[in-house]
């Protein structure tokens, strides 16, 4: 049975293989993006999946971007929380914009984007949530003390959303990939990348495919008995 899903961050890397592989599913899916106008008009037209620009990060937007959605295809009854951004630096060497942006974006969007979605998923007695953390949430890395603790800080929110609402058959899942061949990866220096991917057991780079499996099976009407979980998918490299 289709259903409507939101995938935040939608128009490229991981949303955009979490999009399509979704829509494959037979669900109608909302692709939200921020930047990239041209290339959330692009995959809108390439693919068929409608595009819908709001910021994550700010509450106000998430609520009318939500509403938008539900008007145009229905109750939302999946929600991939997946944007995130990246502003690299040593704690000591970081600025206050550089923390607070990756903390607002990649953690504060997890209840701006939920909280206007939970609701009807409650009342409807039905609801899918994935978010999308980071292996560096687990393991830490250096120059990303604030990316790995809004990471790290969405494995605690999704525990305790997960207990509000289990017995409202409202799942809430955790998604942590290892390094995959994402823009933001390829964005490495090379040497970086050749390091990273020599320290994985699976002799790769994930794909952004590999993610998107696991989101498709965590959304399903079958994973109703996983719940409060996070899902390491990063080829050995990190053993939680």
């Amino acid at each position: 049975m289709g259903r409507t899903a939101i995938v935040t961050g939608a128009a490229r890397g991981l949303g955009k293989a979490i999009a399509l592989a979704l829509r494959d599913a037979g669900h109608r899916v909302a692709a939200n993006y921020l930047v990239d106008e041209a290339e959330a008009r692009q995959f809108q037209q390439e693919h068929g999946i409608p595009v819908f620009r709001w910021d994550v990060s700010d509450a106000a937007a998430c609520r009318e971007g939500a509403a938008r959605v539900e008007a145009e295809l229905g109750p939302v009854e999946i929600l991939v929380n997946n944007a995130g951004i990246t502003a690299d630096a040593m704690c000591h060497k970081m600025s206050e914009e550089q923390w607070w942006s990756v903390i607002h974006t990649n953690l504060g969007s997890m209840f701006a984007m939920t909280r206007p979605v939970v609701e009807g998923m409650r009342s409807r007695g039905f609801g899918r949530i994935v978010n999308i953390s980071s292996i560096n949430a687990r393991k830490g890395q250096v120059g990303q003390c604030n990316y790995a603790a809004a990471k790290a800080g969405i494995l605690g929110f999704t525990k305790a959303l997960a207990l509000e609402n289990a017995a409202r058959n409202v799942t809430v899942n955790a998604i942590a990939p290892g390094y995959c061949d994402t823009p933001m990866v390829a964005a490495m220096r090379p040497d970086v990348l050749e390091a990273i991917t020599a320290g994985i057991p699976a002799g790769r780079l994930g794909t952004s495919t590999d993610i998107a499996r696991t989101v498709v099976f965590l959304t399903d009407d079958a994973a109703g008995f996983i719940t409060g979980a996070t899902i390491d998918v990063n080829g050995g490299q990190y053993l939680a």
